[in-house]
Parts: structure tokens; C-alpha cells; sequence
């Protein structure tokens, strides 16, 4: 379907279904038909929650049936003021609250900390396409801290909350099935839910389980310059199938009011098949012509084919055993848990390469619109004189046979995470003097263990030097087919689809040929400098108090946390390979201070002062580097790494409204020291030498430390039903908050930069209707311009200004049965990033925009 036809189709359902509301609302003594799934109803639980906390937070709930209009826990969070999402191919992956780098927001699952693990350990950064939001009651993202919340968190501290059996009483039932489609390529989206559990007056059990999954496409254009123009022109196409999964088991046993007993065990993943076709023109390496910024005429262009059928993973798996105790005065909460959490990578690359001037592609180029230049083809032929070329015959389409050198990149990435956390929280009622006082203490023990690698190409096999000394041959243009590209993008000529499937299959057997033979060693993936081994130990304690004045309510306290980290690893000089180790602890104390004040029913401000850190990822303080003493050039971790600090100031003004609605304006500012950036500067110190060479002053590339950093911002938000409107009218409502935000660190060269990612403005808004058994909501999503790298051409790589815009209907035909249809992306949005400026775009990209349909049912 067509955007336009998804916007008809769209509109049509949501008149039908408004229509029929209208018409109940016309007849006499209606009655009106409470809506399965509202939004009044999940935001009228957040909001009371948010009323009463103890700190400045932000709750998104579940609706009546426990879904979310989300499909995975990044989109849901996104609609909470001041978060904005980072995408992959299109899809909501990594959150920023208050535009600030991702590694300064921590995670935990039902309170129980929850480490994120990147693809190559390069984060420490929480993948949330691998927690599909159905599974979810809540989430809640803490913007001030208190003392029984892990310190690590600079911006914000994220709890994604499961669902407990005795959120029903007795037996219930709830589900969804979904189907729809991908707009470009016509690819299918599924999703499948099924929540179940029961409840009697002292046990309970609950069982769910869920499934989503999108075949699609994905436009895709990369570009590079210099000063001459553009030096590359890369066109390239994704076919994905992507699924998220997720399973929750639950046990709970309250055999009175004084005591409770629970375990759980929660499993995501997500999993990622992806097909790269991908062709890249050396225009800057052509034989001959001119080009520039506007186009070009070029007589001998090399262009090389990347093909792939690689498998991603990400899963987490989540266990936790607890127990709530009333003793005489005190209350006592004790958790243990183990997790698991595994990320890979399964990319074996083919990179075609031509082998004669004859083979490359005489072209022009028009960069009219600089985001998607259009090229024409021509075949290159002899000159007049000897050893020069000219332009042949026009093509039509790329020539996909010319690639006689077919070199093999198998990249085989794995990073596990195991986690211990033991956890006990007291708490009690006290008298001091004749105050009050609610008294909190806390101790809390993690043990982690992370071992990996990050991600590198360290193993190239070139196959026509090693096939034939096992009697093979291989031709990546054996694998073409007659289908042509599936896209929206222009680029002036035709394209067919390689076999990679296929292609894969026969490369794996070769391979493990090639390893018989003694020609691939499957260890040399991962260079020794990639990989590393990592264990941390956290121990935290803490104490507060929380006691009332007047109106106002005060939360004060003080965490201690001490940090051992062994790091493990190794240097590679030339061919010698040496291990290294590398050992740090620190003790901190994190003071935090929440004021409330009540000024009056409907009326709340809030101050806070908190303190918080941010340790740097697995990968960036691995132990291993590379050194090459030709280049003087040194590439690795840096275990020196000191943790970022903060100290920060939350303040906000609340006003809640009728109609379970909220009016809030909060301001923000908080002061880092030690910013971590990746730069290349010369070595200072003699920790890289050795075999009598002094290695002092080589070129160093790796993640430092800044100076002092600040961010800074104001967020206001709006939420209301209108319910005091006269009859059907009284069903409308908005929603919508708008962030405003500044910040910049200084780097160790003395200069001062953004911090990458953050966007100085953020918005989000949702208009809906809920009355007579309808529920619809058109929500828009906009972020301002980020930039995203240091360094680069110009000024580092940004990304552009994005948008999105969704819709979701939903019809309760009953108490049991309520239809729905998700439109989204509605937009087409086209993602885009440059360099330095928008006149020189590096990377466009769509993935078209997607619907379905279904049917929620709840018993």
C-alpha cells in the first residue's frame, strides 16, 4: 500500500468507527461502553503515580489490557518528555533522555540493574529493541535520584516494570494478533501476545509470551568528499527480517498480609537476518574526466560489490527471587538475581573487486538533489593511444559480472555479560523528637563478568590465491539474479538482487574446507588487541530519611558505592602479542536531596540536588592495543579511563487537571567532570613501549577524558482529556511535551564541543479521542539536528532533523473484543546525515512507511 492509501484507508476506519460512536451518543440513555485498552485509563494510573513520587519522574503505563501502541520498549519511552530515540534502519534501538549521550542513563528491570551491552562492548548502552513493550506494565524514567537508586546514571535512571499475577484477581486473559505490511517492498509484519495468570488469596502465577516480526527493505545512499567533490558514490540495499521475542514465568506466594514471596524469570531477544547488496564507485580514483560538487564526467570508475547474509542477536535473560517482609517496625525487601546477556555478530563479507581498467565503468553524475545523485552508465574501452581509455557504449544497467578478485571477511563477534546482584532495603518509621521521619537503608552487591571483542575486520582471505590449493573456485556473479532492486531512491541505473542466501551457504563450505586444509584459522576474526575480559565488582550502601514540613516533603540521604574493576587483554607490537592486565578501584559518595512541596491539591513543586557517575564501556577501557611502529601509530582501549561525575539540579512546577491530566514546566542543569570523547593524540607516557623501542610521542587513537562538560535544559508538557466539553466532544484530549536543550564540554586540546547526540530540541504530541468505545491517537515525533561524530570534514558527521507521524485506532466491539489499526511513519521519513553542513550528506536512508491490523482480546 501506498502512503496515500494507508492515510484513506486510515481515515475511512477511523470515520466508521467515530461515526458509530456519535450515533450511540444521539440515542437516549446510552450506555456508554468503557474502552479495553484506554488511554485515560494507563494515563490516569501514571499520572497519580508521578503525583505521589518522592522524586522528580516521569511513568508511561500500560492500558487496561497491559499494551502498549508501541512495539518495543524504545518507541513507548520516546513519548515521555525530553526522551528521543536513536534508530537503526528505521527502528526504535537506544533512548536519550535530555539529549544527552546514551551512556548516562542507566537500566533496571523491576529495580534490579540492568548493564547494556553493545554490539562490540563499545557501550555501555541498554539495547531496548530486545524488551518488546508488551511484556511491560510500566515504565518509569527517574530524572533526580535518590539514595536507593543506583548511582550510575548522570541524566536518568530507566525501570522497566513487569507484571505481577495479583494485578487480576482470579484468572485472566489477555492478547493480541496482529497482522500487516511494510510499504516498500510489500514485505509482511506480524505480532502475536498472550498474557495469562491467576490469582487465588495466597498464590499466584503468571505466564506470557510474545512475538513480532517486519520483512523489509531498506534504502540506503553514503557519500564521501574533498575538497575536489564527492569521493565515493555508495548505493546500497538492505533486505531484513527482524523479530523481537519475549517470555515471562512467574511465581508468587503472599501467605498473609506481612509476608511475600515471588520468582521470575523474563527472556527477550531480538534477531536480526539482513541481506547487504551494496555497490560503491571510486570516483576520485577514476583514469581520467573532471568532477565537482555539482556532477561529473569520469572515464574509468572502479566499483567494488559487498554482499553479505549476516545474523545478528541480541537476547537477554533476567531471574530474579525475592521476598517483601512486614518484622515488628521494619519493612524488608531482599532480591537475588542473575542475568545473561548475550550480543553477536554473524557477517561473513564478500568484497568483489574488479582486476582491469577494462572492467571499471565510465560515468556522469548529477548531484542536483546532493542527497540522491543519479548516475549514467557507459562501458570503458581502449583509447587512441596506448595505455589510455575512453568512454564505450551506454548502459542501462550496472554490470554485475566484472569482478574477478572475490576476497572472503568472515566477522565473527560475540559479547557475553553475566550479572550477580544481591540486594536488601529496610525500612522503618521512626520519631525524631516529635517529627516523623520515614527512615530507608540499603545494601546492594553486583558482581559482573563481560568478555568479547569489539567489532573489527581482522581476517581477510583473498580466494583466488587460496581456492585453488584446495581444487575450488568462486565468482560472487555466479549469485546474481534476474530481480531487480526493490527501492524508492532514483539512481539512473538497473541493479539486480544478489543470491546471498546462497552465496553464504557455499562460502561457510569453503570455509571450513580452507580450515582443514590449514589455510583459515577462524581465531585470527578477533585480533588479540579486539578482545578483552572484564570483571567488576559494585558494593553500595546507603541511608536516608524522608520527613514532612509544613507542605513540604523531604527526601535526603547519602550513597556510598565502591567499584573494583580487573581488566584483561593484550598488546600487539608487529607479530608479537604480549597479555596485559590492568586493575583500578575508587570509592565514591553520592549525597542527594528531594524537596516536594504541596501548594495545594492540584499544585506540586519540586527541587533536587543529586549526584551520580557514568563508567566508561567494556570496549573502551579494554587493556588490548594495536601498535604499528611503520605508521608510529598506536589504535586501543584506554584502562586509565577515569568515570564521568556529575552534580545536578532538577526544579519543576506541576499542575494537574482534570481529566487525568498534567500542566508541567522543569528545568534542569548539570555539571560533569572528565567527559569522555575519542580523539587521536600523541603518547605522553611509556606505557606502550618495549623491545628498546620508545613509543613516546606516536599517534594515539582512543577514548580520553575532557574537562568539565554542562547540559542544560527546560522541558514543558501538557496532558489532558477535555472532559468538561459538552457530549461526544468531551472524548477529545492532547498530549505533548517540548524539551529545550544546550550543552558543550571542553576536550583536552583546550577546545569546546557539542556533546554528540543531542538534539537542541525535542517534540513530542498526541491528539486523541476516547469515548463510546473508541480510542484513536495521531502522535507526531520531532527531533532537532545532532550531531553525532567529532571530527570528519567540516565540523564531524550530524544528523538531520527527524520525523514521525502514527497513528492508532482502537474499537471495543465488547468487554472482551477490541479491533485495531496502527498506521506508522506516516511521513516516509527519509533519515539523513552530513558533514559539516547539509550541502554534503553522508548517509541517506528510508525504510518506508508500515500498518496493521488486528484484533485484542481480554478475559
Amino acid at each position: 500500500m501506498t502512503r496515500k492509501q494507508i492515510l484513506l484507508a486510515s481515515t475511512l476506519v477511523g470515520g466508521v468507527v467515530l461515526w458509530g460512536g456519535l450515533a450511540q451518543a444521539q440515542e437516549a440513555q446510552v450506555q456508554e461502553l468503557v474502552v479495553t485498552g484506554s488511554i485515560v485509563g494507563s494515563q490516569r494510573a501514571a499520572i497519580v503515580e508521578q503525583r505521589n513520587a518522592e522524586n522528580l519522574v516521569s511513568v508511561i503505563a500500560a492500558d487496561t489490557v497491559g499494551q502498549f501502541p508501541d512495539q518495543n520498549s524504545a518507541a513507548a519511552l520516546s513519548r515521555i518528555p525530553s526522551v528521543a530515540v536513536q534508530r537503526d534502519q528505521g527502528q526504535e534501538r537506544y533512548i536519550q533522555v535530555r539529549g544527552a549521550p546514551n551512556r548516562w542513563t542507566s537500566v533496571s528491570i523491576d529495580g534490579i540493574n540492568a548493564i547494556g551491552v553493545d554490539e562490540s562492548g563499545g557501550q555501555r548502552a541498554f539495547r531496548f529493541d530486545a524488551v518488546p513493550a508488551v511484556i511491560l506494565s510500566a515504565l518509569e524514567v527517574n530524572k533526580s535520584l535518590t539514595p536507593d537508586l543506583s548511582a550510575e546514571a548522570v541524566v536518568a535512571r530507566v525501570n522497566l516494570r513487569t507484571f505481577s499475577p495479583f494485578d487480576a484477581q482470579g484468572f485472566a486473559l489477555s492478547g493480541d494478533v496482529g497482522r500487516g505490511e511494510m510499504t516498500l517492498g510489500g514485505g509482511a509484519q506480524e505480532q502475536y501476545a498472550v498474557r495469562a495468570s491467576w490469582s487465588g488469596d495466597q498464590f499466584g502465577v503468571i505466564l506470557a509470551g510474545s512475538h513480532y516480526s517486519r520483512e523489509q527493505i531498506t534504502d540506503n545512499r553514503e557519500f564521501a568528499y574533498d575538497a575536489a567533490g564527492p569521493t565515493i558514490l555508495d548505493y546500497r540495499n538492505y533486505r531484513l527480517v527482524r523479530e523481537s521475542n519475549g517470555g515471562m514465568f512467574g511465581l508468587e506466594f503472599r501467605p498473609n498480609d506481612d509476608h511475600k514471596l515471588f520468582f521470575k524469570s523474563l527472556f527477550t531477544e531480538f534477531k536480526d537476518n539482513e541481506q547487504r547488496d551494496h555497490y560503491v564507485f571510486q570516483i576520485s580514483s577514476a583514469l581520467s574526466g573532471t568532477r565537482s560538487l555539482s556532477g561529473g564526467n569520469l572515464v574509468g570508475v572502479p566499483y567494488r560489490g559487498t554482499f553479505n547474509d549476516g545474523y545478528y542477536a541480541n537476547s537477554n535473560w533476567v531471574n530474579t527471587l525475592g521476598g517483601d517482609h512486614r518484622l515488628d517496625a521494619w519493612d524488608l525487601e531482599w532480591r537475588f538475581n542473575y542475568t545473561e546477556t548475550e550480543n553477536s555478530t554473524d557477517l561473513p563479507l564478500i568484497l568483489a573487486q574488479q582486476g582491469s581498467p577494462l572492467q571499471r565503468a565510465s560515468l556522469t553524475y548529477d548531484r542536483s538533489d546532493p542527497q540522491l545523485p543519479t548516475i549514467s552508465l557507459a562501458r570503458t574501452v581502449p583509447g587512441a593511444t596506448a595505455g589510455t581509455f575512453a568512454r564505450g557504449a551506454s548502459l542501462t544497467a550496472l554490470d554485475q559480472t566484472v569482478f574477478p578478485v572475490n576476497i572472503a571477511i568472515p566477522i565473527d563477534v560475540a559479547v557475553t555479560s553475566e550479572a550477580y546482584v544481591y540486594k536488601l532495603d529496610a525500612t522503618r518509621e521512626a520519631m525524631f523528637g516529635n517529627t516523623p521521619v520515614t527512615v530507608r537503608l540499603g545494601i546492594a552487591y553486583d558482581d559482573r563478568t563481560v568478555a568479547g571483542a569489539t567489532f573489527a575486520t581482522s581476517n581477510t582471505l583473498v580466494l583466488p590465491a587460496l581456492l585453488p590449493r584446495i581444487g575450488a573456485t568462486f565468482s560472487a556473479a555466479n549469485y546474481m539474479t534476474t530481480t531487480p532492486w526493490i527501492t524508492g531512491f532514483p539512481s539512473g541505473f538497473g541493479v539486480n538482487y544478489i543470491d546471498n542466501k546462497a552465496m553464504r551457504q557455499d562460502l561457510m563450505a569453503l570455509l571450513d574446507r580452507l580450515q582443514t586444509a590449514g589455510l583459515y584459522d577462524p581465531a585470527r576474526n578477533n585480533a588479540p588487541a579486539n578482545r578483552y575480559a572484564i570483571e567488576e565488582k559494585l558494593l553500595a550502601a546507603y541511608g536516608s530519611a524522608k520527613w514532612d514540613v509544613g507542605a513540604a516533603q523531604i527526601v535526603a540521604g547519602v550513597r556510598v558505592e565502591r567499584f573494583d574493576q580487573s581488566i584483561d587483554g593484550f598488546l600487539t607490537a608487529g607479530t608479537t602479542t604480549t597479555p596485559v592486565a590492568f586493575d583500578s578501584e575508587d570509592t565514591a559518595v553520592f549525597p542527594s536531596i528531594n524537596v516536594k512541596y504541596d501548594l495545594d491539591d492540584d499544585t506540586v513543586l519540586r527541587a533536587a540536588l543529586s549526584t551520580g557517575i557514568a563508567r566508561p564501556s567494556f570496549g573502551t577501557v579494554r587493556a588490548g592495543a594495536s601498535i604499528i611502529d611503520l605508521s608510529r601509530s598506536v589504535t586501543g582501549g584506554n584502562p586509565t579511563l577515569e568515570p564521568e561525575r556529575t552534580i545536578g539540579f532538577d526544579a519543576a512546577y506541576e499542575r494537574y487537571l482534570s481529566g487525568s491530566g498534567l500542566a508541567s514546566v522543569s528545568a534542569f542543569y548539570r555539571a560533569v567532570d572528565n567527559v569522555l570523547y575519542e580523539t587521536t593524540s600523541p603518547v605522553t607516557d611509556d606505557r606502550f613501549d618495549g623491545g628498546g623501542i620508545d613509543r613516546t610521542g606516536y599517534n594515539y587513537t582512543t577514548t580520553l577524558n575532557g574537562g568539565n562538560g554542562k547540559l542544560y535544559g527546560l522541558e514543558l508538557a501538557y496532558l489532558q482529556q477535555f472532559d468538561f466539553l459538552p457530549g461526544a466532544w468531551g472524548g477529545l484530549g492532547f498530549q505533548g511535551n517540548l524539551t529545550f536543550l544546550k550543552g558543550d564540554f571542553e576536550t583536552q586540546q583546550g577546545t569546546t564541543e557539542s556533546f554528540p547526540g543531542t538534539s537542541e530540541r525535542i517534540l513530542n504530541t498526541s491528539v486523541f479521542y476516547e469515548k463510546y468505545g473508541l480510542s484513536a491517537r495521531l502522535s507526531y515525533q520531532w527531533r532537532d539536528d545532532w550531531q553525532d561524530t567529532l571530527g570528519g570534514f567540516g565540523a564531524g558527521e550530524f544528523r538531520a532533523a527527524t520525523e514521525s507521524l502514527d497513528l492508532s485506532l482502537r474499537y471495543a466491539v465488547n468487554q472482551q473484543f477490541t479491533v485495531f489499526l496502527d498506521a506508522n511513519n506516516l511521513t516516509d521519513e527519509v533519515y539523513v546525515a552530513y558533514e559539516g553542513s547539509e550541502a554534503f550528506p553522508s548517509e541517506v536512508e528510508q525504510i518506508g512507511s508500515r500498518w496493521m491490523a488486528g484484533v485484542r482480546f481480554t478475559y
